[in-house]
């Protein structure tokens, strides 16, 4: 996906929200919007892939408050957070249908987002909320696609909160056969997952093997990634990628067959998916 001009407000309200996680200094808060500014009138051109540009914006912002990490405490809330709700969702996946509600509660699960513009977590992630979205299920729907394809699947997850609910799909997915590959990054940024988290959660325990996507870049940069992750994603059976900054980078390249989950958060990513904003998507693309 390319960059939409309206990319830019969004990123520095994101500089803005880390900077203030990450010190009460005013005059460093203001630093690294600056520099989130310098960065958009630089790389803010036609054609350049959305993630380039969040990536860079990003690791100047760290790079000024010097804190590798302003998201951990938010990360940890977002985890607690989805394992309270984690057995209200396994008795919704357990009554009916369970890969097709699996999928679509790890959908749900990325509305465990802080940072994005407009994100209230009292608000987003309660228990009526949460079943609100359950019940109003997929918009896109490929999830019987999704089944004749799980054999060796590679597993791209995103933020933490989130990756707590994919564990259900795990399990359908280990139910029906599968083999999975989960890939986290490789090192902080923003509230995504990386191997701490999936040691602190065991979630080696519940895959077959975990890989990183060797960096802290946003989504996957194929340049900073291990040889075994561009092996893996070449074998696979399916790629399952996780949240808009993954199809960000993931619809760029030409690994496929892939199933894009997500909920679209952002209108640039609705509308380079030909959709509207905040539908449930699994879609397969081949």
């Amino acid at each position: 996906m390319k960059t939409h001009p309206r990319c830019a407000p969004c990123l520095l309200s994101r500089v803005q929200f880390e900077a203030e996680l990450s010190t009460k200094d005013i005059a460093l808060q203001k630093m690294a919007v600056l520099a989130g500014i310098e960065v958009l009138r630089k790389y803010l051109v036609d054609g350049a892939p959305a993630t380039h540009l969040s990536t860079k914006i990003h690791r100047e912002a760290y790079r000024i408050l010097g804190d590798i990490d302003p998201y951990r405490e938010k990360k940890q809330q977002s985890n607690e957070a989805a394992k309270k709700l984690l057995p209200l969702a396994r008795d919704f996946v357990a009554q009916k249908d369970s890969f097709r509600r699996a999928v679509l509660v790890s959908i749900v699960g990325n509305s465990f987002d802080f940072g994005v513009l407009g994100f209230d977590a009292d608000k987003e992630i309660g228990k009526e909320t949460i079943m609100e979205q359950f019940e109003r299920g997929l918009d896109v729907d490929d999830t019987d696609r999704m089944k004749s394809m799980l054999k060796n699947v590679v597993y791209l997850a995103d933020n933490c909160g989130e990756i707590v609910f994919d564990t259900l799909l795990f399990e359908e997915i280990r139910k029906l056969g599968g083999k999975i590959t989960l890939v986290v990054r490789g090192a902080p940024i923003l509230n995504d997952a990386t191997m701490k988290e999936v040691r602190e959660l065991g979630l080696d325990r519940k895959v077959d093997r975990v890989l990183t996507t060797g960096s802290n870049a946003i989504g996957l940069c194929l340049q900073e990634a291990p040889p075994e992750l561009v092996e893996a994603l070449g074998e696979a059976s399916l790629i399952i990628s996780k949240g808009m900054a993954n199809y960000e980078t993931m619809s760029e390249y030409n690994f496929r067959p892939i199933a894009y989950l997500l909920k679209t958060k952002c209108e640039s990513v609705a509308e380079a998916m030909g959709l509207k904003k905040n539908m449930n998507v699994a879609r397969v693309e081949c």
